[in-house]
């Protein structure tokens, strides 16, 4: 099986090919971007092109994906910021920038490969090797609480309590500009973008997966950027994304659903953070609750918010 995208470029500024497609397919390394690149499944204008080659606005670029192959992750010593631990579960402050699991082209420096050192392979099984203990997932940008099961009894818990939506999951994130509402509900359904199969986006009643996000403004700067709470009572791929630039106002950042080098304010990362996760402990039942520290990069907005 091969995922295939097509991509028009809307740089302003020529720029490599590689460089161009980092931004524009955040889930591939710039390593793997280039490998794809002299394997021929990237194609510039219909023609086969090298990594330092340039693109302009109006180039047509075809990406094809071979379907990962199936390997083991591998543990590695790399620094953890871990929120609690015990015989059941570890929860961690993800990193921004970090992906969570290996895959093809990314086979190392993941979350999982820290894990694997750390609790020297003791981690719940699941069924692709490279993502034991792995219940749920943040995107490689996004930093923030993510929690993982170190047995199959605590996996199990923590899959039923998602599923069931019994945990609750709130995110920080700064936006363009104010939306309408201060504080509203947004319920769509989301699938896979039409054209863009990296991408999602909102998608008609009867396709995708119901989504569900509460938000409220906690802060308006002078620059109309907002600081945002959002609630998640599902856990769609880019939901708070989708959601965001669905209402009309994209996260700082991000660079599948904004443009950020038009944005007011660059903060130099995806400004989102999972900032608190509730959920029953796996043994005891008790209702435990996790919150991760705020980034630094969130200051000029946290600092009149009163958090």
């Amino acid at each position: 099986m091969i995922l295939g995208v097509n991509i028009e470029v809307d740089c302003i500024e020529p720029q490599r090919i590689d460089q161009f497609l980092v931004t524009r397919l955040p889930e591939l390394s710039r390593s793997r971007i280039q490998t794809l690149i002299k394997s021929g499944d990237i194609l510039l204008n219909e023609e086969t092109s090298k990594a330092k080659q340039q693109v302009s606005s109006g180039d047509q670029i075809s990406v094809s994906i071979p379907e990962e192959e199936s390997f083991e992750a591998q543990p590695e010593d790399i620094p953890l910021a871990i929120l609690h631990e015990d015989n059941d579960i570890i929860v961690l402050n993800k990193a921004h920038g970090m992906v969570v699991h290996p895959a093809a082209g990314n086979t190392n420096g993941t979350l999982v490969n820290a894990l694997l050192h750390h609790c020297k392979g003791e981690l719940a099984t699941t069924d692709q090797t490279q993502r034991p203990g792995i219940v749920h997932r943040l995107d490689k940008d996004t930093s923030g609480c993510i929690i993982v099961a170190k047995n199959n009894q605590a996996l199990q818990s923590l899959v039923k309590q998602f599923h069931d939506r019994t945990t609750e999951k709130r995110y920080l994130t700064v936006v363009q500009s104010a939306p309408n509402k201060e504080k509203d509900t947004v319920f769509t359904h989301i699938g896979r973008h039409p054209v863009n199969r990296l991408k999602m986006a909102v998608v008609n009643p009867g396709s995708g997966k119901s989504a569900i996000t509460d938000y409220r403004v906690l802060h308006q700067a002078d620059d109309g950027t907002c600081l945002i709470l959002c609630d998640l009572h599902t856990g769609r791929t880019h939901q708070i994304r989708v959601h965001m630039a669905h209402i009309g106002t994209a996260i700082l950042g991000d660079p599948i659903y904004a443009k950020p080098n038009r944005q007011c304010v660059q903060p130099g990362r995806l400004m989102l953070h999972a900032w608190q996760l509730v959920i029953d402990h796996p043994s005891s039942g008790e209702r435990m609750a996790f919150q991760a520290p705020i980034p630094s990069q969130y200051k000029p907005w946290t600092k009149d918010a009163n958090l």
